[in-house]
């Protein structure tokens, strides 16, 4: 993916990121809607490489939600760790951190804007400069 000089020195250049996980149909759908519209994508396995606290919680404004509405609540680790306690925001997305499974997928960022690809045809406007 190559950068001209003028992207690189001013960081105009925003790269499209999918947080993915290969196992999940509706990531694998999103998946081949990014590579059907030929964009330049970073493809994340967050399973593999979790996104920090930061990173999340930036994710999560772009979204405009908060952690609970981004969350797997079917998942082990939610009744675990969220369901029936009185956690700050900041205390859910460090579990979120902690179990990245829990973190829906798949999600699609590009620049200010980012969506969940439930279904995969909701990441459409994201792809749009």
């Amino acid at each position: 993916m190559g950068m001209c000089i003028a992207q690189a020195v001013a960081g105009i250049k925003m790269t499209i990121q999918m947080y993915h996980n290969p196992n999940c149909t509706k990531s694998r759908l999103t998946l081949a809607l990014l590579e059907e519209k030929g964009v330049d994508f970073e493809l994340i396995e967050y399973l593999k490489n979790p996104p920090t606290a930061a990173e999340l919680e930036v994710i999560l404004q772009k979204l405009g939600k908060a952690p609970l509405e981004f969350m797997r609540t079917g998942e082990a680790e939610f009744k675990q760790h969220i369901q029936g306690q009185d956690l700050s925001r900041a205390a859910m997305i460090d579990v979120m951190v902690a179990y990245p499974k829990l973190i829906e997928r798949p999600v699609v960022v590009n620049g200010d804007k980012a969506a969940v690809g439930r279904p995969p045809e909701l990441v459409l406007p994201v792809l749009e400069a």
